[in-house]
């Protein structure tokens, strides 16, 4: 067992969903553990209302393991991956399709510097502008690939898919 992952789905969708499902899939085969915390019921509350359960059962997930994980995030899952890692050590993160901000969340989204991260975001997402998240990733210098893509990157997996066994390879070197 090489360490555990944390995949967190987008707001109107499931722990099922096709990325975070086939990124689970890629890190099983390479013998990761995964995990996909079920967000369904916080996302009843709205985008903005569903922010703090979301981080509250992220975090209790996190603490119940022995070692930092790696936090992969899609939409709101990436967004509340970002805001968990300020408070609890983690291993990384992956987050697709980031919004850099929730209208009417106050907690201004942020990353801390030494944690390795990779930002992936289609240059034609519809929910969440690439303005934002690219002004976020450029100052504060991450990597950032943007792919001919809408938001739900859907036409990239593949790609999607080499970036995250290239993250998993340099988590793996590094332990």
């Amino acid at each position: 067992m090489r360490g555990q992952i944390i995949l967190s789905h987008g707001s109107d969708s499931s722990p099922q969903a096709t990325k975070v499902s086939a990124l689970a899939a890629l890190a099983e085969s390479l013998g990761w553990r995964t995990q996909r915390p079920d967000y369904r019921t916080d996302d009843a509350r709205g985008h903005a209302g569903s922010v703090a359960p979301r981080v509250a059962r992220l975090r209790a997930t996190i603490e119940a393991l022995e070692a930092p994980p790696l936090l992969v995030g899609s939409s709101m899952g990436a967004f509340v991956s970002g805001l968990v890692s300020l408070d609890v050590p983690v291993a990384g993160l992956l987050l697709l399709a980031t919004p850099s901000e929730i209208p009417g969340y106050a907690r201004k989204f942020d990353l801390r510097p030494e944690v390795p991260t990779l930002l992936i975001h289609g240059w034609r997402d519809e929910v969440c502008p690439l303005a934002g998240v690219h002004a976020f990733a450029a100052k504060r210098r991450l990597p950032l690939l943007v792919l001919d893509d809408d938001h739900r990157l859907g036409s990239s997996m593949a790609m999607i898919d080499a970036q995250f066994r290239h993250l998993l390879d340099q988590l793996a070197v590094a332990a």
